[in-house]
C-alpha cells in the first residue's frame, strides 16, 4: 500500500524539489557554474534515468523528515517500473538481518522489530523518521539488508586502530581495505576536531574506523548484489557516506563494477561534484511526540527516573525521581531502549499505564500502578537533547 505524501508535502514536490544533475552544473573546478534554480526538474523526472542503474545512492541527514520521505518517492518509482529491487540500509548491523528479514516478511511486530534489532540502542533516531520506508518494503515485500557493520567493531577501531584489534572482534572486519585518498581525509578532519580524542594516533584510528564503515557497507551490499544479479538496490545512508563517492560508492563499484548514481539530499554545501543529482526541498517536521517527561538512567540492572521535567506529564502523574520503572502498558522495561520501543508511536494525550517500584519511608519498597497522559515534545520532531531519556 502506497503512503501519499500530505499535500504540502506534493506541493513542495511541484515546486520546491529540484533534481539537480550537477555533472552538467560545471566539471571544471576553475570555472563557475550556475544552476537556474527557478527551473526545478520534479523528481518524478528523475526516476526513468535512476531505473537504468543497478545501485541508487540516496545520501540523508539523518534528522530530516523530508529527506526520508524523498528516499520514499525515489523508492515508490523505482519499484512501480521493476519491483526486482532491495534496499539496503545504515541503520541496522549485519548480526540483526534475521530480525530484518522476520519483520519485512510479516513473521514479528513492529515492536519486535525494533527490540530485536536493537534500534534504539544502536543507532537512537526517532523511529517515525524512517517507519514510512520500512512499512512500505514490508507490504510490496521488498528485501531490505542490514549494511552496517557493529557499532562496538567501529568504536573499538576508533580506540585502537585496525592492527590492534582482538580475534574476537574481527568476525565483521571487511576483507579489503584501500587506504583513503587526501580529499576524504581533509573531510573527515572536519568532523573529527569537532570532537578530538587524544593520542598521537587519534586522528589516523578515527579515519581507519570511518574506513570499516564504509567499507563493511560496500562488502555487505556488493555480497547480496553479486548472489542477486536480477536485482538493483538503493542504498540509503548518511551523506558522508556518499559525497564524492568516496565512501561507500567507490568501494562498492570497485566490488562489483556496476553501474551507480549518487542522490542526495539538500545539506550544508554544493560541489560540482559532490553527487550526479541534489534534491532541493523544505524542511519538515514530524509531528509532536508523546512523551512522559522524565529523563531515566539504566543502573545495576534497572531503569531508574533520573530526574523529571517540572510539571511534565510524569510529575503531573505522581511518578518522583529515584522511582524504577517497571513496564509501561503491561509491557516489561528493563532497559531504557525498552521504554522507547514501547512510547516511540504514542501522541500528545494519549495515556498509558506505568508500573513502578518506589522505595518506603521505613524500608523496604512498594509497587505502584499509576496512568500517565502523555505530554507533546518540546521540539517539532519529538527528538530531544537526549533522545533515550523521554
Amino acid at each position: 500500500m502506497r503512503l501519499r505524501p500530505p499535500i504540502a508535502y506534493l506541493l513542495v514536490l511541484a515546486f520546491g524539489i529540484a533534481a539537480v544533475g550537477l555533472r552538467v552544473a560545471g566539471q571544471d573546478r576553475a570555472a563557475a557554474g550556475a544552476l537556474d534554480l527557478n527551473q526545478p526538474v520534479p523528481l518524478e523526472k528523475l526516476i526513468p534515468e535512476l531505473a537504468t542503474k543497478r545501485v541508487v545512492f540516496v545520501g540523508e541527514m539523518h534528522d530530516r523528515y523530508d529527506h526520508h520521505l524523498n528516499q520514499l518517492q525515489i523508492i515508490q518509482g523505482l519499484h512501480d517500473r521493476d519491483s526486482k529491487i532491495a534496499i539496503g540500509v545504515e541503520y541496522f548491523q549485519q548480526p540483526f538481518q534475521q530480525f530484518v528479514d522476520d519483520y519485512i516478511e510479516g513473521r514479528i511486530s513492529e515492536d519486535e522489530f525494533l527490540r530485536r534489532t536493537e534500534y534504539f540502542l544502536r543507532w537512537g533516531y526517532d523511529y517515525r523518521l524512517y517507519a514510512p520506508i520500512f512499512r512500505y518494503a514490508r507490504d510490496q515485500r521488498i528485501p531490505v539488508r542490514a549494511l552496517n557493520v557493529p557499532s562496538s567493531l567501529v568504536s573499538e577501531v576508533a580506540k585502537t586502530g585496525i592492527t590492534a584489534l582482538a580475534e574476537k572482534d574481527r568476525a565483521y572486519l571487511p576483507k579489503q581495505i584501500e587506504p583513503a585518498d587526501e580529499a576524504y581525509k581533509n573531510r573527515l578532519r572536519a568532523a573529527f576536531e569537532e570532537h578530538p580524542l587524544s593520542g598521537h594516533d587519534a586522528f589516523a584510528h578515527f579515519v581507519e574506523a570511518q574506513l570499516v564503515w564504509d567499507e563493511g557497507m560496500a562488502e555487505s551490499a556488493a555480497a547480496y548484489l553479486n548472489a542477486n544479479p536480477g536485482r538493483r538496490m538503493v542504498i540509503l545512508c548518511g551523506l558522508g557516506h556518499v559525497e564524492f563517492g568516496s565512501g561507500i560508492p567507490k568501494r562498492l563499484e570497485r566490488r562489483t563494477h556496476l553501474s551507480y548514481a549518487i542522490v542526495i539530499n539538500s545539506g550544508d554545501a554544493i560541489d560540482p561534484h559532490i553527487a550526479d543529482y541534489l534534491l532541493l526541498s523544505e524542511k519538515k517536521d514530524l509531528p509532536p511526540a508523546g512523551i512522559l517527561g522524565v529523563m531515566l538512567e539504566d543502573k545495576g540492572g534497572e531503569v531508574r527516573i533520573a530526574s523529571l521535567e517540572q510539571r511534565g506529564a510524569g510529575e503531573r502523574a505522581g511518578l518522583r525521581k529515584g522511582d524504577v520503572l517497571l513496564a509501561i502498558d503491561a509491557q516489561p522495561v528493563k532497559t531504557v531502549a525498552d521504554s522507547r520501543v514501547t512510547l516511540w508511536n504514542k501522541t500528545p494525550g494519549e495515556r498509558v499505564r506505568v508500573k513502578l517500584r518506589r522505595k518506603a519511608y521505613l524500608g523496604g519498597a512498594r509497587e505502584l500502578d499509576l496512568e500517565v497522559e502523555l505530554a507533546a515534545a518540546s521540539s517539532p520532531d519529538g527528538v530531544s537533547a537526549e533522545p533515550s531519556s523521554k
